[in-house]
């Protein structure tokens, strides 16, 4: 699937700091050109990464008091109903106890119509490298849970593109995979890249299959050069910190953005580097890297296919840091103006 965005427009990645939700739809409507529903985590800890797509997992179990989350098998028929409700073509909700702020933001666009809205999901690497059974084994490393999950993740990406394209002509879907920075540790030896290459396609093919925009996030180093192969349309990558580790690949990223591919550049700090970072100096960053890239690619394929997002989620960061941090975005974009 092609598609149009007009070069730096901004979003976000997911998560903000908000407990008002209102307020969190109100920051995204009306400040960003591709506005996102809002995953909220200091207000429940089931909008966190892994719960907020837990539900409907086959033996999960979830203590909200506790903030605990893991899979306990036992002798329920748990495993039948879900092979039995979960098929190729499988819409599994969301629901609002565990994605408040995306409830609260379809309403708020209910009667609306925007080009491009953004949802996303996180990816099954890291959905199934975060849960943990009750021995404390990470579930990919379970054959059928690891697939099981990858159907669940599907199934969320088809209710949301179902949703979100009754107000847009265009749906993008960032899958979230922060764990590709950790993969080739040693706490995760055991995960084959092959495979997870396959995981990380089976949701980009799912997002495009659906009449969506497949994106990827991962705020670290990774494998671009597998990312960049996965099928997805967008990589969001944390230009602040690791835009060496991806230059490196200029080869691949030229093939990429030649394929229709956007680079989706994390170009303002969601660490604590934003407590002190300057439009000036983030800008002049952000030029410099560009200009590097243009070195070894058309500059008019690499300044056409850019986005201009945050680092990262917001959810750590204050309600006041995230409102400087998108404002810093929006000098960002001005600056290439």
């Amino acid at each position: 699937m092609s598609f149009e965005l007009k070069p730096f427009s901004t979003t976000g990645i997911g998560s903000l700091p908000h407990r008002n939700v209102d307020d969190a739809c109100e920051l995204v409507l009306n400040t960003l050109d591709i506005p996102f529903w809002p995953q909220l985590p200091k207000r429940s800890f089931k909008e966190l990464m892994i719960p907020q797509y837990s539900e409907g997992f086959p033996f999960v179990r979830l203590n909200d008091k506790e903030q605990n989350i893991w899979v306990l098998r036992d002798d329920s028929d748990e495993l039948d109903r879900f092979y039995e409700a979960c098929t190729e073509d499988s819409k599994i909700a969301i629901s609002e106890d565990y994605a408040f702020g995306l409830h609260a933001f379809l309403r708020k666009i209910k009667g609306r119509r925007f080009k491009t809205l953004k949802g996303h999901v996180t990816g099954p690497v890291t959905f199934t490298l975060g849960l943990k059974d009750n021995f404390g084994r990470y579930i990919y490393f379970d054959e059928e849970l690891r697939e099981i999950a990858c159907m669940l993740l599907k199934a969320k990406v088809r209710w949301q593109i179902d949703l979100l394209k009754q107000h847009a002509e265009k749906v993008i879907i960032f899958v979230d995979e922060p764990i590709l920075s950790a993969l080739g540790s040693s706490t995760y030896l055991g995960v084959d890249s092959a495979e997870a290459a396959r995981l990380l396609r089976e949701v980009a093919l799912t997002i495009e299959n659906c009449g969506g925009i497949p994106g990827i996030h991962c705020c670290g180093r990774a494998d671009w050069p597998m990312v960049m192969t996965a099928g997805f349309k967008i990589l969001n990558f944390d230009s602040c910190e690791y835009f060496d580790t991806l230059a490196i690949y200029h080869t691949e990223i030229k093939n990429f953005l030649e394929n229709g591919g956007c680079l989706a550049w994390g170009a303002v700090p969601t660490s604590e580097a934003v407590i002190t970072a300057q439009e000036d100096t983030l800008a002049a960053m952000l030029h410099r890297n560009i200009e590097s890239l243009c070195k070894y690619i058309p500059e008019d394929l690499v300044r056409k296919r850019v986005i201009l997002t945050p680092a990262c989620g917001l959810g750590s960061r204050t309600v006041e840091e995230s409102i400087k941090i998108v404002q810093l975005l929006l000098r960002m974009k001005e600056s290439f103006a």
